[in-house]
Formats: structure tokens, C-alpha cells, sequence
């Protein structure tokens, strides 16, 4: 049922009589950045030096930090976070990989795999 069309768009669901639904893994990590960013004790999603560069240039900031493969309506996704000091880091990332991984199934219908997340850095609050 899903195949893939070009690179980057999947077909989640084809009717010759009215049409094919298409979603593009952006989208998907979009979905996953966005799930992430909600969960106490994350503070932002991390981006490398590309996604850094991409977003001076007018590219959307919700998929900085987030990685997605989609292969045969199979989805991993790889989340690099910035927590906030004093959170319980296994804690807040099993909240975060259980968030993700609704929220993709709910909206896309696709079977999620994997969450995986990587610390990438601890945000301190500034004091006076």
C-alpha cells in the first residue's frame, strides 16, 4: 500500500477513484519535534552545524535536532535534545519517546520502531 515516490514523500494510502495520500518525512519530524519540545525538562530540540546554516536561510526550525527514516510504513527517529537542568534524564526521555511515538502513529498511521534521543546539551537557568 505505502511506496515510496521520490526521496523524501511516502504514499500512506492510494484509491485509484478519488486519489493518493502523500507525506513527506519532513513532515513526520516535524511531528516528532514538535511531540518532544512539549515534555517537561526539554528545553530545545539540538541542531548540527547544517541545521544551524538551513535555518539563517528561511528552513523551518521544527525539524532542527530531529532525524526520521520511513521504509515500508516502518518509521525510526532520532531526536537530539537539549534538557533542562534538574530534570531525571531517563525519566523525561522515556516521556519523550512515548511521546513521539504517539503522536507519529495517531496523525500518519505509520508503525514507529525506534526513538532514539541523544543528549546534546543541558540548559541552565540564568540567575540574578
Amino acid at each position: 500500500m505505502e511506496r515510496e515516490t521520490d526521496r523524501n514523500t511516502y504514499v500512506l494510502q492510494e484509491d485509484e477513484s478519488i486519489g493518493a495520500v502523500k507525506i513527506a518525512d519532513d513532515v513526520v519530524a516535524m511531528i516528532a519535534g514538535i511531540a518532544a519540545t512539549e515534555v517537561d525538562g526539554v528545553s530545545a530540540m539540538a541542531g548540527n552545524i547544517t541545521n544551524e546554516l538551513m535555518s539563517k536561510v528561511g528552513m523551518n526550525k521544527l525539524t532542527k535536532g530531529v532525524r526520521v527514516e520511513v521504509r515500508e510504513k516502518q518509521v525510526t527517529v532520532d531526536l537530539a535534545v537539549i534538557m533542562e537542568y534538574g530534570y531525571n534524564i531517563p525519566a523525561t526521555c522515556q516521556k519523550v519517546q512515548a511521546k513521539a511515538k504517539a503522536a507519529i502513529e495517531n496523525m500518519t498511521g505509520l508503525n514507529v520502531v525506534d526513538v532514539n534521543i541523544r543528549i546534546a546539551g543541558i540548559h541552565m537557568q540564568q540567575t540574578r
